[in-house]
This record gives C-alpha cells, structure tokens and sequence, in this order.
C-alpha cells in the first residue's frame, strides 16, 4: 500500500485534501505523514513517542468514556482519535526506518491467526488456550512472570485484578468471599496501627495491601473495581453538589460553615440523591 505523496508540490497535497468529498484510511495515514513533513505543522514535526504519549492515554479514555455513555457519535469521534494516536506513532517509527503501518498490521494480523486455533487449527485437539498461547509467546514460564509481564502503566486497581486472577488459576485463592472480606478486616487493622505509629512508609505499604485485598472482594462479587470506583467518585460529586446547593440557599455557603455544621447537610444530600437515583430507575421500568 502506498501511502506518501512524494514527487507532489505542498499545494497540490493540500488543494487534494480540501478537495475530497470523503476521506478513507489512505488519506488518514497519508495525512499524519504531511503533517509530520517538512512543510506541514511545525507542532506535529517535533512530537516524539514520550511527548504524545498522555495524548495516547487521554484519547483512550475519552473512548471509553463514550461507550459508558452509549454515544454512538461520539465513540465514532473517540475512535478516530485513537486511531489518530496509532498512526502517529507508527509514523514516528516509520520515520526511523523501524516500521510501518502495513507491519503493524502484519503483525497484530499474524498474532491473532496464532492465538485463534480453535477457528483456524480446529482439527488440532490439543490446541492450547489463550492465555497458554500468551506465555509461549513472550517466552513465560512461571506464573510470577506472567505477573511481572502486567503492563505497569494500567490503572492499579486493574493491574492488581489482573495479577490476583493469574496467582488465582494456581489455586492460590481465597475459598469464598468472606475469606477475603476477613483479610480487608485484617489489613485494615494493620493499617490503624502504622497510622498509629506515625511512621509514613508503612502506613503507604499497609494502604496498598488494603486496595489489593478490596480488589480480591470485588472479583469474588464479579464486580469491577475500577467502574466501582468511578461510581463512588461520580456518586460523592453528586452528594456534595447538592450539599453546595443547599448551604448556598441557606445563605451560609460551605466554606463559612464548620465540619459538624455540614453534617446535617451531607446527611440531607444523601436522601436527596438516593431518592433521585430511585425516581430515575422507576422512570426506566
């Protein structure tokens, strides 16, 4: 696939973009690189894998934050922002003399023939699952490694899920729910004491071994722990705005008010919150 515009003069490429009526994956890709170009934007030139590398991330949840809401327009918009980050760092790559897009393609095309064998080896009893596929292909083979391959960069109440469900298919696992909610008692217990002792790196140490053990209590509940903790935060900025709201109509806004003062109001929030949630379920049945 042929991708560049080379031999073209700069207004001929940006007369040709203006002109389209409609653009497909060609014109995508052909358009980071004119962007990227001697002649295109001096911003993008100088962009490098570490300088956008937020932008990755901002854009992903911006995506994810469309399918949440089921909008279907704007996941469309969000993709293509994803799809945007994909193919600039690819060029970045191209550019070195690395890879480009087709290789991507290549590659994630090759990996999932490979990890498919059910649907293109089906003939193969003994074909292994996805997760035996994964560990052959990045040469694992402990389950302490399969850990340690848990990518860094995700959230940390998902990497801990994805870390407790490897350690979990050896069998070192809680036998039921309230083994685990026995530990969240335990840890949090121990986090009393280091807090009690006033010594900062253990209370950071026994906080972290808490959040892991609430994460084990969610798996065990088939809940997940990240869409729970955005919906405490979404949840709590609802109460507190409502809170606002009343102190604001009392004529003694939050800030003038002490923390025994506020109670009645967050008390007062709470209700009101609850029983809007209970009119928005009713209104959907």
């Amino acid at each position: 696939m042929v991708f560049s515009k080379k031999g073209c003069r700069r207004s001929e490429i940006v007369l040709d973009f203006l002109c389209k009526e409609s653009y497909d994956l060609r014109d995508f890709v052909a358009l980071i690189t004119f962007l990227r170009s001697p002649g295109g934007c001096p911003w993008d030139q100088v962009q490098t894998h570490e300088s956008i590398r937020r932008n990755f991330l901002e854009e992903t949840y911006e995506a994810c934050e469309a399918i949440d809401a089921g909008d279907t327009a704007h996941l469309k918009e969000e993709l293509g922002d994803v799809l945007m980050q994909v193919l600039f760092h690819t060029d970045i790559e191209r550019e070195a003399g690395h890879f480009d897009i087709d290789d991507v393609a290549d590659a994630a095309c090759r990996k999932l023939v490979y990890r498919h064998p059910h649907v293109f080896r089906r003939n193969d009893l003994d074909a292994p699952d996805w997760d035996t596929i994964k560990q052959r292909e990045r040469a694992q083979t402990t389950t302490a490694e399969a850990m340690d391959c848990v990518a860094r960069s995700l959230p940390a109440l998902w990497r801990c899920e994805k870390i407790q469900a490897k350690a979990a298919k050896t069998g070192f696992e809680w036998p039921d729910m309230a083994a685990a909610l026995d530990k969240v008692a335990e840890e949090t217990q121990e986090l009393r004491e280091a807090a009690v002792s006033g010594d900062a790196e253990a209370v950071a140490e026994e906080l972290g071994d808490l959040l892991f053990a609430v994460v084990k209590v969610a798996r065990f509940a088939g809940v997940d722990p990240e869409q729970a903790a955005h919906a405490a935060c979404e949840k709590f900025i609802r109460r507190f705005s409502a809170m606002e709201a009343a102190a604001a109509d009392s004529g003694v806004p939050l800030k003038q008010r002490t923390l025994a003062q506020m109670q009645p109001l967050w008390q007062q929030a709470k209700q009101t919150v609850s029983a809007d949630n209970e009119g928005k379920k009713s209104a959907r049945q």
